[in-house]
């Protein structure tokens, strides 16, 4: 734990803080104006559609040098954002819908080029106990988020969460510019392929993240439904899905604390294969004990999955399209997203909660048997790229 470290465990959770806090925020800023809950789901899709959009946009400029300028830039532009929304909440919402897609956009190259910050302060043996303590801090974050905005929202003002969050994203805009720039080897020789073609050559990579973050918005966005469907209360959500994420928190640290056997592509695809599982079990297990135990399960090794795929992403492309490559991860990851909270609702018109429950799962395990067969065939992009530099040298 050096300084530098320490200084980027405070840039990381300002930024991250923000972005947990942001779609609920949005939904408590508007819930009593004119346009209700209506008003405030939109501006959360238009939150998260900045994100999807910023983040490869923006993500693949980071590999041109200035990082740190860049990343300080997109925190400030989202700070001021954030505090715009709620001095404007009696604005029309097409400037409401404006800021909000701002807020979300600016910002969203900062989880991908933090992520590859991190792994250059840290010795090459050291990586994955790294990203499994970014993974840790991320978790934690996410389970305080909720109960932090309800608490600003109801006993302060409905814009104090978009307040602290522009407050948050502005102190991590400054912190920021004292990090050291991080200095990525520039693509060796005119061979070196182009950015884009280098950062496609990730997509299995990118597929079974996505489609592991689906699989788990699948749990979280129907859990409601299958706590109604069972006569328990849906009060119960809150505290079962902040278990989720502190089990996910508790699961990466551990993953962190010792080297596992097997490639982190095996590794992988063992953890999603068991996290499968244990949403399976949502639907199977009896009572809310058993709902309580499998979202713990899948939580823990949930965490695993994710940290995994960033190693496998770092191995399989050279070290410059790093910084890219992770942000246009976290783009694909919010599409899954999204387009899962669309077919869930489908889903949960045409069959009952644990119908819908398992179909995600279904489609998860084939989109991840695709993503396997991808990356079985070939070596990593890395050293395909240096064998064919040593062929042409030759």
């Amino acid at each position: 734990m050096t300084r530098e470290l320490l200084l980027w465990a405070l840039v990381s959770l300002a930024s991250k803080v923000p972005v947990a806090m942001a779609p609920l925020a949005l939904v408590f800023l508007s819930r009593e104006s004119p346009g209700g809950y209506t008003l405030g789901a939109s501006l959360a899709s238009a939150y998260v559609l900045g994100e999807v959009v910023g983040a490869p946009l923006l993500g693949t400029r980071l590999g041109r040098g200035g990082m740190r300028r860049q990343l300080s830039a997109g925190l400030l532009a989202g700070a001021l954002a954030f505090g715009a929304l709620p001095f404007a909440h009696s604005a029309p919402s097409p400037v409401l819908l404006a800021l909000a897609f701002l807020a979300g956009a600016a910002p969203a190259a900062c989880p991908g080029g933090l992520r590859a910050a991190l792994t250059r302060l840290v010795d090459d043996d050291l990586v994955p106990r790294a990203l499994s303590a970014e993974a840790t801090l991320t978790q934690c974050v996410w389970a305080a988020a909720p109960g932090l905005v309800v608490l600003l929202a109801l006993q302060v003002d409905p814009g104090a969460p978009l307040l602290l969050g522009a407050l948050l994203a502005a102190t991590g805009s400054l912190l920021l510019l004292r990090l050291p720039e991080p200095r990525a080897p520039e693509p060796a020789g005119r061979s070196a392929a182009p950015m884009t073609r280098t950062l496609l050559s990730g997509w299995p990579v990118y597929l079974t993240s996505a489609a592991a973050m689906a699989m788990l918005a699948t749990a979280e966005l129907v859990l409601p439904a299958l706590l109604e469907d069972r006569d328990i209360a849906v009060g119960w959500s809150g505290p079962l899905l902040a278990g989720f994420a502190l089990a996910s928190a508790a699961g990466a640290l551990c993953y962190g604390l010792r080297t596992w056997p097997g490639s982190v592509r095996v590794q992988s695809l063992v953890l999603l294969a068991v996290t499968a599982a244990c949403v399976c079990l949502i639907t199977l297990l009896p009572g809310l004990g058993g709902i309580a135990v499998a979202l713990l399960l899948a939580g823990a090794f949930q965490s695993g999955v994710m940290v995994t795929r960033n190693l496998s992403l770092r191995e399989r492309l050279p070290e410059h399209a790093h910084a890219s490559a992770y942000s246009v991860m976290y783009a694909v990851q919010g599409v899954g997203y999204s387009a899962t909270a669309s077919l869930s609702a489908v889903a949960l018109d045409l069959a009952s909660p644990s119908v819908a429950i398992l179909g995600g799962v279904a489609i998860t395990l084939l989109i991840t048997a695709v993503s396997a067969f991808a990356e079985r065939p070939g070596r990593p992009a890395r050293r395909r790229q240096g064998g064919d530099r040593a062929a042409s040298a030759l």
